[in-house]
């Protein structure tokens, strides 16, 4: 891993991309154990407290101011580092996830985002007395369920950045990222409890109800567009099969790529939760949460990530619109520039939020990329604050969208 942009050699430019590189290189081992011990115990959504603890000890380390908790969240971290040279110039985020899934540890590979976070953090601490403006990392909790960057949004703590940089670990590379919007839902319904044989007439089924809005759904899946999305499971469905259930709940997700489309699709399924209630004699309550949007990329920053991913020998294989997923990176693009780049820590075809993948996530493969990912997300940073009209650009680009 050479890690080096293609800015002409002997150019400051180049000799601070090598020393980043380097840098990472040089604190090898300490990157790698915090993805290892991070993937060793997985934390889900908002209860990443070891996870967090880990991360803020190590920016401590290495001269960092910084609030653990920060905002409302008592799993957000924002730290800070003033370069050198004074506080005039850009403010750049270098951004962290580590959250798991339930019953599945982490298989979207969040141990490697936070390592890597935390590596291009290192990296640009070394750079920090020759740098204007101020290196700002945020540790953001609960990406797979809750939306924590929205809620660290509505704190504040991303006020007065001029960019957002955070890696994904996937099965390809690609600079550029898609999303879709998405949305939490978790549907209640109501009835009467009754014996399941001697009287189950006397009784109005929830499960049924609940029953009747997957058929809904599986039927409404033929006519939504290929950047349409809807799935989920019940959680609750009775307690036992000779009572006819009084109350069933389920949890699902809708998703889009098209913002307009995505609110007539919440329109649409509440239309389908108050026919199934109607149907069983059952009442109905539907409860929204977790919003993520679409991604605003910057393709002036995606530009420049995918240059340096070049020269580390890394091919942009393009985003795969068939296969995109959703995240509350959009929500924080939609308030600053913002790049979510991938690269591949398995093979093409391993799917993530599966087995496979969480067991990719700490082989040696994945440590290389982690290691990679934490310095071209560093050069990248390094970019903007070298480069005065980089910063003009990208905001320019912003606000013409």
């Amino acid at each position: 891993m050479n890690g080096i942009a293609g800015a002409p050699p002997g150019t400051p430019l180049h000799e601070g991309k090598r020393r980043i590189a380097a840098a990472v290189a040089a604190h090898r081992d300490e990157i790698v154990s915090l993805s290892h011990s991070i993937h060793a115990d997985p934390e889900p959504a908002f209860q990443e407290v070891h996870a967090a603890a880990k991360v803020a000890e190590a920016l401590r380390r290495h001269g960092y101011v910084v609030q653990a908790p920060a905002g409302r969240l008592a799993t957000a971290i924002r730290a800070s580092m003033a370069g050198g040279r004074g506080g005039d110039g850009p403010r750049v985020g270098i951004l962290a996830e580590y959250d798991a899934l339930p019953g599945l540890g982490h298989g979207c590979g969040h141990n490697t985002m936070a390592a890597s976070g935390v590596g291009a953090a290192i990296a640009l601490a070394e750079m920090a007395p020759e740098l204007r403006g101020e290196i700002v990392f945020l540790g953001t909790p609960a990406e797979e369920a809750g939306s924590g960057k929205q809620v660290m949004l509505d704190d504040g703590l991303f006020e007065g950045l001029d960019a957002a940089l955070l890696f994904h670990p996937g099965d390809r590379d690609h600079a550029a990222c898609m999303l879709l919007a998405c949305e939490d839902v978790e549907v209640t319904f109501s009835g009467l409890q009754a014996h399941a044989a001697s009287d189950p007439w006397r009784g109005r089924n929830a499960l049924d109800a609940m029953i009747l809005l997957f058929t809904s759904i599986g039927l409404w899946r033929q006519q939504l567009p290929q950047h349409a999305r809807v799935h989920g499971i019940i959680t609750e469905g009775g307690t036992a099969a000779n009572i006819i259930p009084d109350r069933s709940v389920g949890h699902f997700m809708i998703r889009s790529t098209d913002q307009a489309y995505f609110e007539s699709m919440r329109r649409r399924f509440r239309e389908m939760v108050t026919a199934a209630a109607l149907a069983t004699g059952t009442e109905s309550a539907t409860a929204f949460s977790s919003g993520s949007t679409v991604m605003r990329d910057s393709a002036t920053l995606a530009a420049r990530f995918r240059a340096n991913m070049e020269a580390a020998g890394r091919v942009d294989q393009g985003v795969d619109p068939e296969r995109i997923g959703s995240s509350d990176m959009g929500n924080v693009s939609r308030a600053l520039p913002t790049i979510h780049p991938t690269l591949a820590i398995c093979d093409n075809g391993v799917p993530g939020h599966s087995t496979l993948f969480r067991d990719a996530a700490a082989t040696p493969r994945a440590d290389e990329t982690t290691l990679l990912a934490a310095t071209l997300v560093a050069q990248t940073a390094y970019e903007l604050f070298s480069e005065p009209g980089l910063v003009e650009a990208v905001w320019r680009e912003f606000r013409d969208a």
